[in-house]
């Protein structure tokens, strides 16, 4: 009998229980895309760096003999030990713009290293002895069409060389190819990686019988912290700059952070859209119980169990969740494997291969029945605990006023419809409330999906345009002179130069530690702006150290505290600062001083290692020609390029976070405000029926039925405003703080958007409503038994 009964409820609501799965869908959708998405880069990645034997310690130096690799093999813990030669060049192609930058690493004799192999995607290695043969980046290959066999010109120590490629080739130390410098972006079009013939190049580095760099391999369970300390010990004659672990390798670090926060948005997303599915569940069973409550008392009285009618609504909620859920296991992996294809574009993992796994569907399916299960069991329980002569009474009938509005005065205000409709919402504000959540929730849900776009706007304008006056940035090969500074600023074109002094340091305060960019600024510094909160600009004060506030709260230090420094560049000295202010800024972590105080830190005398300029308009090209052609210049970095590029990289997966939560904002606004609706109708046929006998038109009872909804719709986007602006601190709470700040900042832009897409999901159901309302079966409706 109530198989049967089931088979006749789904028929009939098809249409709410269809939004309802369309939810459900959504959320399992989003689950199985993120999951199986996260779990392909994370299992693709293992798989890369254990089959080319990616390193855990690395560290750089100036030089030391091949004798001291014998006691870094000595470090306790120490399985793998790769000792190479790594320098900076320059590649003078003829393109648009700044030339590219490149590295050169060396490679043992046969091109197998030990540690950090190298994958040759295409060609072969090259001949050994060669030293005008090279394994070219990939990525960096593919953007400027170069293939095997193809020559490029290389700049090294001051020399041009004809540098022929024999092959096309990835390692897992470049997955994410980032240049050196401060802007932390992938560009692959600017930034070349070439494996060479360590043997064959040493001559040209006067690296002979010598060595600059260091990748070590650690025994399971060893200590890193100890091992780093020992290879800094070492390291420490020879210039060593300061070892650093796999979690501060810039690839891996960059990939990580990725990867993490795709596992963090695998859970955050999938949880709201179906925790939003479980209370568009509870409401529509709290009703539909509650419009059964006569046949449930008799089913009761007939003998059956509370057990027997709770199962019935549980196989309902089943069957409804089952469907949506078997529709997003396939939306999702459609959805996963374009998302995995888009990563694939920023991380050359070789072996990244998609696919869901039986585990993530069962997970989907297991999530989405608890939260389903959640919201039927509390609608269902409250009926049950009647017994069958309570349950068959109906409910007690509201208690008949004026509203509260008509209380005011403003009933003269509205017609007979109106003052029906808000006598209606002040009879049953609990049921008022409960939908304007549901609509608040879709509210917040599209805001959500707009807000990393425009918290990302917010951060490229605060730091290029507000703390970055500059329009060019000049990297020099390494410390130079302060006179690099005037020479550059007597160049054609440009208004005014300013220098910095950059070095590395080890921040330490107790068991807390954080490899930090330590910077130093000219005193009447312009072209950079250290500002607070508030956004005032901050002077630095002599002697001692100001940090990110970020930075500050992670060692849990504040202004007036001693922090332990030790330098990575020459001397390994440590050294105790006081920590003077805190500064907001959207990315990094950095401290910052005034450059005598870093030089005089360092034990050096006035020296700079980037150079800002301010640069005439329409000059640039022209200054950025006479830099390319200066020994002493790495890079040069145009603002205007950095914003772009920023752009480029984020507007993609921007779009596709915002239509995807866009759709489903629409879908939960749809299955809320159609819902409501369709059991009002329920609720109020017989009353609308009775109008309509007595003369109100469809238009009228229409009104009077859809004004309850407009209002609630109406009442809950600015609270859907609120709720959005906490989602939006949950989504900030689950990404890395290390990177970026997203900015607590949401756009008028995107309170208009969500609300405009609400509304129009709104009309949307109002016209579907419409429809059943002029089929109203007057006859019938008239006709029911009280």
């Amino acid at each position: 009998v109530l198989d049967r009964r089931l088979l006749r409820d789904l028929k009939s609501r098809w249409a709410q229980l269809l939004t309802i799965g369309l939810v459900v869908a959504a959320g399992t959708a989003a689950l199985v895309a993120l999951h199986s998405t996260w779990r392909s880069l994370d299992e693709s990645r293992a798989v890369y760096y254990e089959t080319h034997r990616f390193g855990d310690v690395f560290a750089s130096l100036e030089r030391a003999p091949m004798a001291v690799a014998e006691e870094l093999a000595s470090v306790p813990g120490v399985v793998g030990l790769h000792v190479r030669v790594v320098e900076s060049v320059r590649l003078p192609m003829d393109v648009e713009g700044q030339p590219p930058i490149g590295r050169v690493v060396g490679l043992p004799p046969g091109g197998e290293a030990p540690l950090n192999r190298v994958l040759v995607e295409e060609g072969r290695m090259f001949e050994e002895g060669r030293d005008d043969e090279a394994l070219l980046l990939a990525a960096f290959a593919e953007r400027h069409g170069i293939g095997p066999g193809d020559t490029i010109p290389v700049v090294m120590e001051g020399r041009l060389r004809n540098v022929r490629v024999t092959g096309l080739a990835g390692s897992p130390e470049y997955v994410y190819p980032a240049p050196p410098g401060d802007d932390p972006i992938p560009d692959d079009e600017r930034f070349a990686v070439l494996w060479m013939d360590q043997e064959a190049i040493a001559p040209a580095f006067r690296m002979e019988g010598a060595f600059n760099d260091v990748v070590l391999r650690l025994a399971p369970g060893a200590s890193e912290p100890l091992a780093l300390d020992a290879v800094d010990r070492v390291l420490a004659p020879w210039g060593g700059r300061g070892a650093v672990g796999r979690d501060r390798q810039p690839s891996h670090y960059f990939l990580d952070m990725r990867v993490e926060q795709m596992r963090s948005l695998s859970g955050f997303v999938p949880l709201l859209f179906l925790g939003v599915a479980a209370f568009l569940l509870n409401v529509v069973l709290s009703r539909l119980v509650n419009l059964q409550r006569g046949e449930i008392a008799t089913l009761k009285a007939l003998g059956y169990h509370n057990r027997e009618i709770g199962a019935y609504y549980v196989r309902f909620t089943t069957v409804v969740v089952l469907v949506g859920t078997l529709v997003g296991i396939g939306v999702g992996g459609w959805m996963g494997r374009g998302l995995t294809d888009f990563f694939g574009t920023f991380f050359r993992l070789p072996l990244l291969e998609y696919g869901v796994a039986p585990g993530t569907a069962f997970l989907a399916l297991g999530v989405a029945l608890l939260f389903g299960l959640v919201g039927t069991l509390t609608a269902v329980r409250r009926i049950l605990a009647l017994s069958p002569a309570e349950a068959m009474a109906p409910e007690a009938p509201a208690r008949y006023r004026p509203s509260l509005p008509e209380r005011l005065g403003a009933g003269r205000l509205v017609g007979p419809p109106g003052r029906m409709v808000l006598r209606e919402l002040g009879r049953h504000p609990v049921r008022a409330g409960v939908s304007i959540v549901g609509i608040a929730l879709a509210t917040g849900v599209i805001m959500v999906g707009q807000f990393s776009s425009d918290g990302f706007e917010d951060i490229v304008d605060y730091h290029y345009r507000l703390a970055t006056q500059e329009d060019m940035r000049v990297s020099l090969t390494g410390p130079a002179p302060e006179r690099a500074v005037r020479e550059l600023a007597s160049l054609p074109g440009v208004i005014r130069a300013e220098g910095l002094r950059q070095t590395g340091v080890r921040l330490q305060v107790g068991h807390e530690a954080r490899d930090i960019a330590l910077v130093g600024y000219a005193p009447d510094t312009r072209l950079r702006r250290l500002m607070d909160g508030a956004g005032r600009s901050q002077r630095l004060p002599e002697g001692g150290v100001v940090l990110t506030r970020t930075l500050a709260e992670l060692m849990g230090v504040s202004p007036g505290d001693e922090v332990e420094v030790r330098l990575r560049e020459g001397r390994a000295d440590l050294r105790r600062l006081e920590v003077t202010g805190t500064v907001d800024e959207m990315f990094g972590l950095q401290g910052h001083m005034r450059m005598e105080d870093v030089n005089r830190l360092l034990g050096e005398g006035p020296a700079v290692t980037q150079v800002l300029l301010q640069v005439e308009r329409g000059s640039e090209a022209e200054v950025e020609a006479r830099l390319a052609g200066m020994p002493a210049v790495l890079e040069v970095t145009r603002t205007e390029q950095s914003v772009a590029r920023i752009r480029e990289l984020t507007a993609e997966p921007q779009r596709a976070l915002a239509l995807i939560m866009g759709l489903f904002g629409s879908l939960i606004a749809v299955g809320v405000v159609y819902n409501n609706a369709r059991v009002a109708l329920s609720l109020r046929a017989r009353d609308l029926a009775s109008l309509r006998v007595l003369g109100f038109t469809r238009k009228e009872i229409s009104g009077i039925l859809l004004g309850e909804q407009a209002i609630q719709v109406l009442l809950a986007i600015p609270v859907g405003f609120l709720v959005g602006q906490g989602l939006a601190r949950l989504l900030v709470l689950t990404l890395d703080p290390e990177e970026y700040r997203l900015p607590m900042e949401v756009s008028p832009e995107t309170h208009a958007l969500a609300a405009g897409v609400v509304l129009t999901a709104a009309l949307v159901s109002a016209l579907l409503v419409r429809r059943r309302l002029d089929r109203l079966d007057l006859i019938g409706v008239l006709k029911t038994r009280e």
